[in-house]
């Protein structure tokens, strides 16, 4: 396959820099339901405005850019090396025309790498598939909301919740009020029902490709996001905790195969900043887009 690593910064860029049209219509119509000068209707037209800015400006929406996370999606024959290369060759110039903040730091030493490339960084997950084109799905996730992140064992006493959808339930209520503002809200919820301890936390991020205003094809879990969705707003956290009526502003969940011991529950929150994008390669071509799911 030929050199991506150009079309590769580009697929960065776009990521850090243009919040999705979906993410941007929702926070649009939050801010017009919150009552006229008020704190909440403030802190969403002060992230609108900085999101119009960032996209004239072609300057990070956020200045945590995040944790650069890549999905793979490769055709037999493509090697997988050559394209982390060419990946980390594209993260670190990106880096370098401040597309991305140097977030990369040594957890022995304290020292950060100024490239944002390092042991485990960015994160990366390939899969061969049978389609005959390469898609890399990119994934910014900022700090703030990866602090607020939450993984919950079922049965859990305290909370009186069960091995069942309702107990689900309860725990991601339970994640959203521990989290108040800090995760930067209105937030997106990206969940995963059953999966080991770390693939919960995989499959969780995956959900948070899915555009905000699509419905589950399960049934069960269609209505169990419009529930939460509901419920976690009437907690009146607000945006970045300051009251009001969004505190999310989707919920997505995947049910996952499990132990029969184990019944996990994981919460990825995503602030505001919902910044994803996808490049695909097809036939020699490239193309990027921002709305399509995973």
């Amino acid at each position: 396959m030929e050199n991506l690593a150009e079309s590769l910064l580009e697929l960065v860029r776009l990521a850090s820099t243009s919040l999705p049209a979906d993410v941007e219509a929702t926070l649009r119509a939050a801010c017009d339901r919150e009552a006229p000068g008020s704190a909440a209707a403030g802190a969403l037209e002060t992230i609108l405005e900085n999101v119009q800015l960032a996209r004239q400006k072609s300057t990070p929406v956020c200045q945590d850019t995040g944790t650069p996370i890549f999905y793979l999606y490769c055709p037999p024959g493509v090697s997988s090396r050559s394209l982390r290369e060419q990946v980390e060759a594209a993260v670190a110039e990106a880096t370098r025309r401040s597309y991305l903040r140097p977030n990369a730091v040594d957890s022995l030493t304290g020292r950060n790498s100024g490239n944002n490339l390092g042991l485990g960084y960015p994160t990366f997950h390939f899969e061969e598939w049978g389609e005959p084109y390469l898609q890399v799905d990119l994934l910014l996730k900022g700090g703030g909301s990866e602090n607020v992140c939450a993984q919950y064992k079922l049965p859990h006493a305290a909370l009186k919740a069960g091995r069942d959808l309702e107990g689900v339930r309860r725990v991601v209520l339970d994640a959203v009020y521990q989290a108040q503002g800090k995760g930067c809200a209105p937030g997106v919820l990206g969940i995963a029902v059953g999966g080991d301890r770390g693939g919960g936390y995989v499959h969780a991020k995956e959900q948070l490709f899915r555009p905000l205003g699509d419905t589950n094809p399960i049934p069960e879990l269609a209505a169990l996001e419009e529930r939460l969705f509901e419920e976690c707003n009437e907690l009146a956290i607000g945006p970045m905790g300051f009251g009001g009526k969004t505190t999310v502003l989707a919920v997505k969940i995947g049910a996952y195969h499990r132990l029969p011991a184990c019944y996990f529950v994981t919460v990825a929150y995503m602030c505001w900043a919902c910044r994803r994008a996808r490049m695909v390669v097809r036939d020699g071509k490239v193309s990027f887009s921002q709305q399509e799911g995973v």
